[in-house]
């Protein structure tokens, strides 16, 4: 096992949105109703070929909002904005004034008109990799869905410059505002030795008292207890602003080879942790993740959560999209830092929303990476 080093230039089997996974992640959202998926998602959801690559394509109206932030900009760089300040609960002076700045700048967020849009390669995860575009790839996409959705800005999410600087200087070089979002974290899989923290994490996992459960050994129970798991974690301990994933959600995920079930339980009784892998061409990419939170710390399950998904990434040559979050325990385990962007088409949407949108660019190049990067939000 060996940690990040240099990373190459991009591949192109990088991420490849295989038409089958594409497919069938469609007509789920067509066949299940979205709510009984996610729970507080409201979408709709299609295939989208351009370019010679397959996309899931999502819609949503203004109308919609307060919405899910995977689908609803405001809630992203609002609602969830104001709720990432209770990391600085210790600094209250440093948290009313980020909350103020927030206020200050939601008229301007409202005013871009984002959240009625449409999204090319959503696969309603926080982190959905992008395939290499081109700028004739982006040009050709660019004006056949503005020709389709004349009242809608097209927005591309979870692009960073390690993994997407060419698909980037396409975008910019044809019209796409790039709105900074976050700080994520990219674990490349080779280089240097492992850390020490990673040696101590692989320990826990051979040691541990509970038992492996494979992608091949998850039970209807278990589908209902990983819902539990990802609640206890990702929307009780963190915010119930994140995706409101259900047991059905991931049981038809999984049943239909779109994601990959790990976990831990108690020997011959439930759960105690889980994850669930996207493997898109060459990258991974971790969309859920959960443990119980009433057990004590120090048996590790987020962390063995982790030592799956990083030997995972290793033992198949993979390129480890890690996401945001944790970041100290991520840069400790050989991961590197990078900010994340939404990349957004507004040139064919009135003058108000069009003034609005680089404003937004401005004043998060401006403001919003250096806090990113200062406080690692």
């Amino acid at each position: 096992m060996n940690g990040p080093a240099a990373l190459p230039r991009e591949q192109a089997d990088r991420v490849e949105n295989n038409p089958r996974e594409v497919d069938a992640f469609v007509q789920l959202f067509n066949e299940v109703p979205v709510r009984d998926l996610v729970g507080n998602l409201t979408v709709a959801v299609e295939a989208y070929e351009s370019a010679g690559r397959s996309f899931p394509l999502t819609l949503n109206d203004r109308s919609e909002a307060p919405n899910c932030y995977i689908c609803c900009p405001s809630s992203a760089y609002i609602d969830y904005a104001i709720d990432e300040t209770r990391n600085f609960i210790s600094s209250p002076l440093l948290q009313r004034a980020i909350r103020m700045l927030i206020g200050l700048c939601a008229p301007l967020v409202r005013a871009s008109g984002l959240d009625h849009q449409v999204q090319v390669n959503n696969w309603l995860y926080s982190t959905n990799p992008v395939p290499l575009l081109d700028r004739n790839a982006v040009a050709q996409m660019r004006d056949d869905l503005t020709a389709r959705f004349p009242d809608r800005a097209v927005l591309i999410r979870s692009l960073n410059e390690i993994a997407d600087p060419s698909t980037i200087a396409a975008l910019k070089a044809e019209g796409f505002r790039l709105l900074a979002a976050r700080q994520i974290y990219i674990f490349a899989g080779r280089g240097p030795a492992m850390t020490n923290d990673m040696k101590r994490d692989r320990k826990r996992l051979r040691t541990t008292p509970f038992e492996m459960v494979g992608d091949a050994d998850f039970t209807e129970a278990d589908y209902a207890r990983a819902e539990e798991l990802y609640r206890m974690l990702y929307l009780d301990k963190y915010t119930p602003l994140n995706p409101h994933y259900t047991a059905r959600y991931i049981a038809e995920m999984h049943r239909r080879g779109i994601l990959q079930l790990a976990g831990l339980r108690r020997l011959g009784g439930e759960l105690v942790a889980v994850t669930a892998l996207s493997k898109n061409g060459r990258t991974l990419t971790q969309p859920i993740v959960g443990y119980d939170t009433g057990l004590p710390v120090s048996e590790g399950l987020y962390r063995m959560m982790m030592v799956l998904a990083q030997d995972h990434a290793t033992a198949h040559g993979l390129f480890f999209n890690m996401s945001a979050g944790a970041a100290a325990f991520k840069r400790l385990r050989g991961a590197v830092a990078t900010v994340e962007y939404n990349a957004v088409y507004a040139g064919h949407l009135p003058r108000r929303q069009r003034v609005a949108v680089r404003t937004m660019e401005f004043v998060l190049a401006k403001i919003g990476i250096p806090l990113l990067r200062r406080f690692e939000l």
